[in-house]
């Protein structure tokens, strides 16, 4: 049975499109167009009360009943489980993939986002443009030296963090961050293109690129 995935072409939409690709699971996207307004339709609300996409309803859920899953977060944990792929048996590997799953969601995300919201004003405000674009140089100054000594960013082994973080990173032009600046970030975003559920799943609904 098919996975129902609403979403966008957003950094937080690929995510999602990348890891069923990745798990191989089939879906169906649905286009929530969020320029319009249409994630605070009631019918989307019932499945993301928070008014932010991606979310998705999988028919086969625990039990096998149907269960939605919003918060990109969870649905990667959701669908890492599900299939059993990319979350770590070894605990302390596991431990890693949820400490940079938590920084991507807590700061490697928002932080670039008010990035962009800042760096895209008509008549941009320099107070937020300062404090916003160097906090994402910090950001990647923090991913670059942890991939100094390890392949992924959980060690050895690919997870569904480095989807979670490749989604933002796939936007380093609009948040005015040039990779030759973090080699290991970019030596491990060039990687990371090589996969073909990547490349796949990056450019979602019909190839919107937003």
């Amino acid at each position: 049975m098919m996975i129902d995935l609403y979403t966008w072409a957003t950094p937080n939409g690929r995510k999602v499109s990348v890891m069923l690709e990745e798990v191989g699971l089939p879906y169906k996207e649905h286009a929530i167009n969020i320029s319009k307004g249409e994630q605070f339709q009631p019918h989307f609300l019932k499945i993301s009360p928070n008014n932010r996409i991606p979310a998705i309803v999988d028919p086969d859920g625990p039990g096998g009943k149907p269960i939605s899953v919003f918060e990109t977060g969870a649905i990667l944990i959701y669908l890492g489980e599900k299939t059993g792929k990319l979350i770590p048996k070894d605990a302390r590997k596991r431990i890693a993939m949820m400490e940079w799953l938590m920084w991507q969601m807590g700061g490697f995300g928002p932080m670039l986002g008010q990035a962009h919201h800042f760096l895209g004003m008509k008549e941009p405000d320099q107070y937020g443009v300062d404090r916003y674009v160097k906090e994402s140089h910090r950001l990647y100054g923090v991913l670059d030296r942890r991939l100094a000594d390890n392949d992924y960013v959980a060690g050895d082994e690919y997870t569904i963090a480095d989807i979670a973080i490749l989604g933002w990173a796939h936007r380093h032009e609009r948040h005015k961050v040039d990779l030759k600046d973090y080699p290991n970030v970019k030596r491990w975003y060039d990687g990371l293109w090589q996969r073909p559920a990547v490349k796949k799943g990056m450019p979602t609904l019909g190839g919107i690129n937003m």
